[in-house]
């Protein structure tokens, strides 16, 4: 599981570094606290999605090149999460935003945060998500490029 954290690393950092060139904002100057906040709200409304099944919020904030690593290091894309979001509401009744940190990088920030979701029925009703989303700022938007979730224990 550390390799796979340690090379998911590696892709986001090649990938700030080489990919977000292009995407750069041209003159305009960037409102760390707006864009702090708007990407707060977002992580909310995506971990409550889980338990609503709108997908709104999924189509909204993933960028069309989207790739996620889910807990069992499978990839996704935004459309599988969008399809999973709205199936979700059947095996999850709440899910909820504990915490996210944000760094920003120029026109690219990273969020790490965890949630807490409850199952209708299964091994685990309870749980926690701890993740890693890498935000990139493109065409005066705020998307998620990246994701990494982990399941870890309940505090």
């Amino acid at each position: 599981m550390r390799k796979l954290i340690k090379l998911f690393g590696l892709i986001t950092w090649i990938y700030l570094l080489t990919g977000c060139n292009n995407t750069q904002p041209t003159i305009t100057t960037i409102d760390y606290k707006k864009a702090e906040d708007f990407i707060k709200e977002s992580e909310k409304q995506w971990a409550e999605s889980v338990g609503s099944g709108d997908s709104t919020v999924i189509e909204r904030i993933l960028a069309d090149d989207f790739i996620g690593v889910d807990p069992e290091g499978k990839q996704y894309n935004k459309q599988q999460m969008v399809h999973d979001t709205r199936n979700a509401q059947k095996y999850f009744k709440s899910n909820h935003l504990n915490d996210v940190k944000i760094r920003f990088y120029g026109n690219a920030a990273v969020a790490q945060g965890d949630e807490t979701w409850v199952r209708y029925s299964g091994q685990q009703l309870t749980g926690r998500f701890v993740w890693t989303d890498t935000w990139v700022l493109r065409n005066d938007k705020w998307q998620i490029v990246a994701a990494e979730d982990l399941v870890a224990p309940v505090k």
